[in-house]
Parts: C-alpha cells; structure tokens; sequence
C-alpha cells in the first residue's frame, strides 16, 4: 500500500510557517490532533483560527506547534505536492488525446491524471468515474468547490461508449447531487460529429443549464485528431458549415440563458468560429473569460488588450527587426496585430511565420501543440533576425522545453537567435515585439 508522504519541500519566507520555526525537511504528523492523507484534508484542516501542529524534525525530534493564522496560508508546500499520489484515469475516451500521441517521447507526457484534488487545485478537468461513495461524500463534507469536469454528454449510455467505462454513466446525477450542496461547477465537452453533437448536444446543455446557478460556465471543444490513431475509434474532424451549424445552435442557447438567467453560460472555443470563417464575439461576449484555459477566447482576450497597449507605445524612431512564430490557427490574426504594429513603428519589422505541426500531424494547427523540431526544421537558414518570439504555451509550464523534449536553447543554437517567450497578453505581445515597457 502506498504511504503518504507530509515532509515539508518549502516554507515561504516571512510566512506563518517560518515565523513558527517550521523548516524544509520537516514532516507534519497531525493537525489539531488529526491525521491526513492529502493535500485536500491538509488545506481543510489548516482553516481554522488557531492551528496546533505536531512536527517530527529531521533528527527524530517531535515539537508541538500552534499557530494563530486568522484564515491565512501557513506558507508550507509539501515535498510530494498532493501527499499522496495522483489518481490515474480509469477511462478509454475514444477521442482521448494522450492516446493519439507518437511513440518515444517522456514517459511523464503518456500519464493522465484524473484526480478531482488537481481539479480544485489546478483546475484540471475530470470525468468524475473514479469516485468511491467516501470520495464523494468527503467531497461534500469538505465543501471542495469549484471543481471542472469533463461532461462530453449527460446521456447515459453515450458517456460510457465516449468514455469507454461502463460506469460513466451517472455524471450527471453526480453533479445534481454536488448542486444541492451547492458545490460550483465548471464544465467541459469535446464535441465530436455524429457522436455527441446535434440533439446529443442540446440534450447534454438543457441538463446542464438546469443546474444553473452551480454548473457557472460550459466550453465546447471540438475533438483534436493526430495522424497516430490506428487501431483507435473512428471519428473525423468537423467540416466548415458543420462548424457553422454547432455556432448558430449554441447562439441561440446563449439567448436563451442570458434572458434566463443574465449569463450565456455556455461558450465556443475560438476554433469553431475561425474554422468556420465567422467574426470572433465581442471580448465582453465571454463575460469576464472563465473558461480561456480551454481556448474560449483567448484570441478575443489578446486582441482587447493588445488594442490598449497600442495606445501607450511611445512615439519614436525604431530600428528593431524580430521574427514571430505562431500555429497555422491563428496566424491571420497575429499577422494582422503585428502590420498594425508597424505601421505605428516607425523602422520595426515583423515577420511572421506559421509552423506547420508535422510532430503530431492530423488536423493539429494550434499554437500550444507547435514542438522545437518543426520550428528547427522549417525556420533553418530562413530567418535573418536578432529575436525569434514564440507563445509562451508553447512550452512546458515553468520550464523552457517544448513537448517534443526540444529545448529553447537547442531552437537558439540551431538557429543562431535568442528566443523570448510572449504570455497570451497583449501588453506583453507588444512589449516583447517592440523591445522595450510601456509606459502606465
């Protein structure tokens, strides 16, 4: 049996934990007399006005503790992030992406989690099929909200052939039951044709919006296919008018819900309105952005910004010529940010270019999926540049790595240029690209 681990891997300077004298290699055995097995019962136990610590110090020592907190952080993150480990997904989606990727990358890139505690804490998406009787009431009792879930359908039987789990299929009683004890939810569905869309899909939003005001927000995605998905479940991708038909029947959802409840609630990711050849909505539209993590507006939240940012570039003569790289998906539009960027700049040029995703192949065309290799292979004796810049999702969080383990410094040296990383932000688009901070 796994043994969970609560050795302290941080204690933040200037906080709680350190002013108690709580240190690195430390390890928490009990809280207000209480055991733990996660981070969630950590972060639950620590939420009360006095907190009464028994620490082990490396050398064997035990020490109490108490500290008054008044509902602050403690400063502490532990050596194992969870304490314990990660839940596995128990599925065999048939759209899953992870099995749609090619052989030999890290083995870390193949795991896929399905853990509602890195829901709550992360805000990854879960499909909830996991949960014992005691998970779900601890989830109830410790009131772990919001939570993000992958719905894809509420009808039962669809979800288990989506999912390939024959106990899928009481989703959506699961989440009325998180409803009447108010715990908020967001959710997710990859649209698929001729599986879960049409009246598959109108079915899976009226249920959803009846759960109103706890289910907070929908995005729909459409299905994303690699080249490698021999031997896996037949599906295709959406063609342009089907794309339109998915637009006009959540429009009219949208309608509905906002006069219903002054929310559209559900929401489109950016592909199905470019695929489709249509405007992007307004950026107030998507009704402060919750769910841009899944694309839904993210082209409408950097072209915003990036129009205010304009208005603060300093009026002076320029010589500056960098090189952006960007996917195949958005590339008109950041083609058009980056011509109104010189025409504003007097002596900056940018060249733009879209990199074809060759690594995964299939109908892969966004940014966040562009790999070092492709960028290597189609930029090699191409460019002529001080700056090579790229979206910062393209890289791994927090590290300089892309998914196909190529590094930054590997596209530098190849290439002869320095990288910089562009966050989706427009003042920070602009910033990068002119070389120099705004002025507030």
């Amino acid at each position: 049996m796994h043994k969970t681990d609560t050795t302290i891997g941080y204690v933040g300077r200037g906080s709680l934990a350190e002013e108690a004298g709580i240190a690195v290699g430390d390890r928490v055995i009990s809280i207000n007399g209480k055991t733990f097995a996660d981070i969630l019962e950590y972060r639950f136990l620590i939420s009360e006005p006095e907190v009464e610590l028994v620490i082990e110090k490396p050398c064997g020592a035990i020490e109490g503790v108490i500290i008054e907190n008044d509902y602050e952080d403690l400063g502490i993150d532990f050596k194992q992030g969870l304490i314990d480990i990660p839940q596995s997904c128990r599925n065999k989606c048939i759209f899953c992406f992870i099995d749609q990727l090619p052989k030999g990358m890290r083995e870390t890139v193949y795991f896929k989690d399905d853990d509602t505690r890195l829901s709550f804490l992360q805000g990854n998406y879960v499909t909830l099929t996991n949960l014992s009787e005691n998970d779900i009431q601890r989830m109830i009792d410790m009131h772990i909200s919001p939570i993000n879930i992958s719905v894809h359908t509420t009808n039962p039987k669809l979800r288990e052939k989506m999912l390939g789990n024959r106990f899928a299929g009481n989703v959506y009683e699961l989440m009325k039951r998180f409803a009447e004890n108010e715990i908020v939810m967001n959710c997710q569905i990859v649209l698929c044709p001729e599986i879960n869309d049409g009246a598959e899909l109108e079915r899976t939003v009226d249920d959803l919006g009846a759960l109103y005001p706890y289910v907070a927000s929908v995005a729909i995605v459409p299905v994303g296919l690699t080249e490698y998905r021999d031997g896996l479940y037949p599906l295709r991708e959406f063609r342009a008018d089907e794309h339109k038909n998915v637009i006009e029947q959540i429009e009219r959802y949208q309608r509905k819900y906002y006069d219903k409840y002054g929310t559209r609630l559900v929401y489109l990711s950016d592909e199905f309105y470019i695929n489709a050849g249509r405007d992007l909505p307004k950026p107030c539209e998507y009704e402060g952005f919750p769910q841009i993590e899944n694309g839904v507006g993210l082209v409408a939240s950097l072209v915003e910004e990036f129009d205010e940012a304009t208005g603060r570039i300093p009026k002076r003569k320029r010589s500056r010529n960098v090189v952006l790289i960007t996917g195949e998906l958005v590339f008109p539009y950041i083609q058009g940010m980056c011509r109104r960027l010189e025409q504003l700049c007097d002596g900056l040029k940018v060249s733009v270019y879209a990199i074809k995703n060759n690594f995964f192949g299939g109908g892969v065309n966004v940014s966040g999926l562009v790999c070092g290799c492709d960028i290597i292979e189609q930029l090699r004796d191409k460019i002529d540049c001080e700056t090579l810049l790229l979206p910062a999702v393209m890289l791994r969080d927090g590290e300089d790595v892309f998914l196909d383990d190529t590094t930054v410094g590997d596209v530098e040296r190849e290439l002869s240029v320095k990288v910089v990383s562009i966050e989706n932000d427009g003042y920070d688009f602009v910033e990068k690209i002119i070389g120099e901070n705004l002025e507030f």
